[in-house]
Order: structure tokens, then sequence, then C-alpha cells
């Protein structure tokens, strides 16, 4: 590996039933934010892979929310209320 890579959490498949695990980390943060902001850091400071929050916007999950005028690379998104709802039915 090289420095300053990151590392992304070991990969699961997404179900047709909904979100992978790393997807489902990913959306739960949004349930407890402002707008339902979505995290660009996991807990231990890594950053969310760009193809998870890729999938969950294709998948209508999250959107974005505003673009990062110092890190325009950076997906700033919420959770959508379909997101919302996917998440509350779990419970």
């Amino acid at each position: 590996m090289v420095y300053g890579e990151q590392m992304d959490a070991p990969k699961t498949e997404t179900t047709a039933r909904g979100p992978s695990q790393a997807q489902r980390r990913y959306l739960k943060r949004g349930l407890k934010q402002a707008g339902g902001k979505l995290p660009l850091f996991d807990h231990v400071g890594q950053q969310i892979s760009t193809k998870t929050i890729k999938h969950c916007i294709a998948q209508g999950w999250a959107e974005p929310w505003f673009e990062n005028p110092i890190k325009p690379d950076w997906l700033v998104c919420r959770l959508t209320e379909r997101g919302r709802d996917l998440l509350l039915e779990e419970v």
C-alpha cells in the first residue's frame, strides 16, 4: 500500500433487498445529522469510498447537497427521504 492511499473496508455486495453493510453504515450516520448530512469520513477518520457514495446517489438513497469550494472532488451529500424510509423500515 502506498503512503496516503485510502484503505477501504471489506467490500460486501448490494443485495436486491437494499444497501450493503458499508452503504448502510454510511447512510445511518445521516439520520442524526442536521438536514441529513452524510459524512465524508468514517468513525476512524478514513475517507468514505467514492464508490459507496456514488452507488447511494444512484439508488436515490443520498443526493449531492453542495459543492465544497476548497475540495471540489469531495461529494458532500445528504440523506434523501427514500434513504431515510429505507433505514427506518429496517428498525
